[in-house]
């Protein structure tokens, strides 16, 4: 038998167009020919440093891990530029899937690609969701068990993935190395500054099949989906509410705990959330940056314009379950679901009665004032 120069690995698979099993398929009807020993040998350590390189990937690339088992990310080879001779030695030498008929030149991503079909598949019992690797799984749950056991030396903040710890730590260093090159603002990482170009591109490269809606961030998107689907992983230990996201579970925890970070520096009041401090903010500087398009009535923030945007068209998106009777306001609907219940929260501190509004209340005062000497 005559051998080329270059060493060679040469696979040959015959298949049956039915399957059975994909495990008993392979093992039965793939037939391997190892012909340099030495080579497949480089091969094989050289596929096997790949794959353990799978185990220490980042954020992303674990969460990628979870779809690699329904979308191959293996590039298939191309052959349609090739000559008739390269063709045949492209037959002689490649790597064919006995599942999928697809071909690869390489064989460690011949092989990395044959674990999609042949690998033990590794669930998540929380949500269903699978993985190729135990480690995706591990790195996984700490969705759902909120484990972060990568802390910053400089801040304490914790991290649940060891690539974001290191992304954190150049915000210490201030080191910005990507610059964007439209309007030269600078990013910690690559990945922040592809995201950031797509505001001067307006590309939206994620879309939602549920309702069409486009996202820039490939995060958000994933958080948008969940409003379809449901699933609100993140739990509150004190009282068992689910939420969306992290950052919802966070602010919530403050009702429990009673923090309010967010103080403001012209009268010291403080709040949950940094958006509810520049609300607050306006109400000091006057500023009111949201104006309607028909009466051009300005307001501090855009649910106060939402809401009075009903006064043109109308609508009444709040309901009664009592009696049917509709509002344009959420605070109305709550005023008047007290006429059921009987609730009066509004009581008089000079004899004691009490009224379902805070309007009846100081209208029932002033009858005191007027009263006194």
């Amino acid at each position: 038998m005559q051998m080329e120069d270059k060493p060679s690995l040469l696979l040959s698979f015959h298949t049956e167009p039915k399957q059975e099993s994909l495990d008993s398929d392979y093992d039965s009807k793939a037939q391997c020919s190892l012909v340099d020993s030495e080579m497949t040998s480089v091969k094989q350590e050289d596929c096997s440093q790949t794959l353990g390189l799978n185990n220490i990937k980042c954020e992303e690339e674990e969460k990628k891990m979870g779809d690699f088992i329904n979308n191959d990310e293996v590039p298939e080879v191309d052959t349609s530029s090739f000559g008739e001779e390269q063709q045949e030695e492209f037959k002689d030498e490649s790597h064919h899937c006995p599942h999928c008929e697809k071909t690869f030149l390489s064989f460690s991503k011949f092989k990395r690609h044959i674990n999609i079909h042949t690998r033990e598949k590794h669930c998540c019992s929380d949500c269903g969701k699978s993985f190729i690797s135990s480690a995706g799984l591990t790195s996984h749950q700490r969705v759902h068990t909120g484990v972060k056991p990568y802390s910053c030396s400089d801040c304490g903040k914790s991290f649940s993935h060891f690539c974001n710890l290191k992304r954190h730590q150049l915000i210490h260093t201030g080191e910005k190395p990507y610059p964007c090159s439209v309007c030269g603002k600078r990013f910690i990482t690559s990945a922040d500054l592809t995201i950031h170009q797509r505001v001067h591109t307006g590309e939206k490269p994620y879309f939602c099949s549920e309702c069409g809606k486009n996202f820039s961030k490939l995060g958000s998107f994933r958080i948008h989906q969940r409003i379809h689907t449901g699933e609100k992983p993140y739990i509150c230990p004190d009282c068992g509410k689910c939420f969306i996201t992290s950052t919802e579970l966070t602010v919530h925890q403050r009702v429990h705990t009673g923090e309010k970070p967010y103080s403001c520096s012209d009268c010291g009041k403080c709040f949950i959330t940094s958006s509810h401090l520049t609300s607050h903010q306006r109400v000091h500087t006057g500023e009111k940056p949201y104006s309607c398009s028909n009466c051009g009535k300005s307001f501090i923030t855009s649910s106060h314009l939402t809401s009075h945007r009903r006064v043109h068209t109308g609508e009444k998106p709040y309901t009664c379950s009592e009696c049917g009777t509709c509002f344009s306001q959420l605070s109305q609907l709550k005023i008047h679901q007290r006429i059921h219940t009987g609730e009066k929260p509004y009581s008089c501190s000079d004899c004691g009665k009490c009224f379902s509004t805070s309007a009846g209340l100081t209208g029932h005062q002033r009858m005191h004032n007027v009263e006194k000497p």
